[in-house]
């Protein structure tokens, strides 16, 4: 296999949201977007004394993209306009294509504390091309245990979408997307084909790898991959958690405002007026 090279690695600093720090390696100064990916963020709360009806993120609007949340510790429930109401924890992924907009709400389950207290989870922005950004919104929560897993020598993948040795993740996209959730126990070396013609990034949410072609690699580090091979092969110098994000670019003008991503400000002015007009929906948690 070809390996991919790197095109740069971006560290991902804390940033502060709402009081809550938050690591993002992008957008930052250097990138703004590893089309179809707008957003990564990494957040860990740890906290004896987390409120689950106050904690999180109450109800907010989003319209023209898929907000994504991958649960590594705790869990998320979420709520929405649309009626879906469910709580997926540690190892699941809760997907919501937002299409023309929706209202929903992220917070921790009301039993956070008889798991420990501590939250842990990523989550991204995949863009959606102009054909789908008025959509009907939909929602996907995948459990750990609906979830394949392909299991190696010191490594364990779990197949979020797309395709991974024959196994075919459950989640359905609208657009062609690899996302894989790889943990690694030091000494592993495992090699994960990419679709050549699809960006792609790897998260380390911890420890450190070599990166057959580059070097090593740490922990809260992205790496935004060339497309100049057929896919990456990695060497686990210490246990690490990985996230893989890959898919086939839209390439297409993107205009952004706090929750809406749209193609013009036309259309995001136009999003906000729906906003304020109720058109995405109301959600009042019980």
């Amino acid at each position: 296999m070809k390996n991919r090279t790197v095109a740069r690695l971006l560290y991902a600093e804390e940033v502060d949201m709402n009081g809550a720090p938050v690591r993002q390696p992008f957008p930052t100064g250097q990138v703004d977007q590893i089309d179809p990916f707008l957003m990564l963020h990494h957040v860990t709360t740890i906290s004896p004394d987390i409120d689950p009806g106050k904690a999180g993120i109450g109800p907010h609007p989003h319209r023209g993209f898929s907000p994504v949340t991958f649960i590594y510790k705790g869990g998320v429930h979420h709520r929405d306009s649309r009626r879906n109401n469910s709580v997926v924890y540690e190892g699941g992924t809760q997907w919501m294509d937002a299409g023309m907009g929706i209202m929903h709400s992220e917070r921790p389950p009301h039993d956070i504390q008889e798991r420990g207290g501590v939250q842990e989870i990523i989550q991204i922005w995949v863009n959606l091309p102009r054909k789908y950004k008025m959509s009907q919104p939909y929602y996907q929560p995948l459990h750990a245990n609906e979830t394949p897993v392909v299991t190696g020598e010191g490594y364990e993948v779990q197949v979020v979408t797309g395709r991974f040795q024959e196994i075919k993740g459950p989640i359905r996209t609208l657009t062609p997307l690899l996302i894989l959730r790889l943990t690694l126990k030091a000494g592993a070396t495992i090699e994960v084909p990419i679709p050549e013609s699809y960006h792609a990034v790897l998260y380390l949410l911890d420890g450190q790898i070599f990166l057959k072609g580059h070097g090593m690699i740490e922990g809260h580090y992205a790496v935004e991959l060339n497309s100049d091979g057929e896919g990456c092969t990695l060497t686990a110098k210490q246990d690490t958690r990985i996230l893989l994000l890959a898919g086939e670019p839209i390439d297409e003008e993107v205009s952004m405002y706090g929750p809406f991503v749209m193609n013009t400000q036309l259309e995001v002015m136009q999003a906000m007026r729906d906003y304020q007009l109720g058109k995405m929906g109301i959600l009042i948690e019980d």
